[in-house]
């Protein structure tokens, strides 16, 4: 084959194999507007850590002022596509409503945010600085983004918040849902691998490590499930080791609770509750029964 037959055979297959077309329709989200998006919300967030030269108080104001015109801008234009999308017929006056409500709420997730750096530095002894935790610990960009399209999701917005949770997916393996409720103090230790499904619910002072996943009991019902809970809850200090998997929306991991690594959750444990495997059975023991109860004895 040659190029004009290779051209011919590609507009065949759009004409036959449609589904993956999105010709004549309305114009979508793109992929590099989000990721602009993405990276002036988090110069927005962290001030003066990723500007390319050192930033002062001074310069701040002038600083804020762009950076919110930029973002109110693109954060409208691309809110208004998806409910073009949605087939919103008030798609323009929506997307002003929604976007202003949406940057309201940017004071309030920097405190949460704020939490999250802090839950990192103070769990974490590796960690030299609260600097090195924002530049260089991948949990800072997936938590924050999450956050941010979690504010999204709640308003109602289409394609949008699922596109940037996946752009921070794609930077850090961390495959958070714009739809999960994500308490303060959040950490996620490593964060390759790690899953948290759209009706995950998640307490204050959690600590995840990686390959952890939150995941639905069964996906066999497909859209019928949509709306429905289908993923665990995790209950406030509660910490999950590397590769464990806890399943099922009826799923409760009780408070102050450790499960260790490896090990395949498919039931709720009461509050301070240690859940390992033990000569190949699952245990769960009662940290105030148990000897080793003491979550600072556990060597990872």
């Amino acid at each position: 084959m040659n190029l004009d037959d290779i051209k011919q055979a590609l507009l065949d297959s759009y004409e036959q194999d449609g589904g993956i077309n999105h010709l004549d329709g309305v114009n979508l989200p793109t992929q590099d507007s989000v990721q602009q998006l993405a990276s002036d919300y988090m110069h927005l967030i962290f001030p003066g850590f990723f500007e390319a030269t050192g930033l002062t108080k001074h310069e701040v104001p002038h600083l804020v002022e762009d950076l919110l015109r930029r973002v109110d801008l693109r954060l409208r234009t691309e809110i208004e596509k998806s409910l073009r999308f949605a087939k919103d017929k008030n798609a323009a006056q929506r997307a002003q409503e929604l976007t202003m409500a949406t940057l309201d709420r940017l004071p309030e997730l920097r405190k949460i945010i704020k939490t999250d750096v802090d839950a990192a530095f103070e769990g974490d002894p590796a960690a030299g600085s609260i600097e090195e935790i924002i530049l260089a610990y991948p949990c800072v960009l997936s938590i924050s983004l999450q956050r941010f399209a979690h504010v999204l999701y709640t308003l109602g917005v289409p394609l949008l918040p699922r596109m940037l949770t996946e752009y921070g997916h794609e930077r850090t393996g961390s495959d958070l849902h714009p739809g999960a409720k994500i308490g303060d103090h959040f950490f996620i230790d490593h964060g390759t691998g790690v899953v948290i499904g759209e009706t995950s619910e998640i307490g204050s002072h959690v600590k995840l490590y990686q390959g952890v996943a939150l995941i639905a009991r069964s996906t066999a019902g497909g859209q019928a499930l949509k709306g429905q809970k289908r993923h665990p809850s995790i209950e406030d200090k509660v910490t999950v080791y590397a590769s464990t998997t806890i399943m099922g929306a009826d799923t409760v991991i009780g408070a102050g609770s450790t499960i260790a690594g490896n090990v395949f959750v498919t039931q709720s444990v009461p509050k301070r509750s240690l859940v390992l495997i033990q000569e190949q059975s699952l245990k769960v023991l009662n940290k105030d029964q148990h000897e080793d109860a003491d979550q600072n004895d556990w060597v990872i």
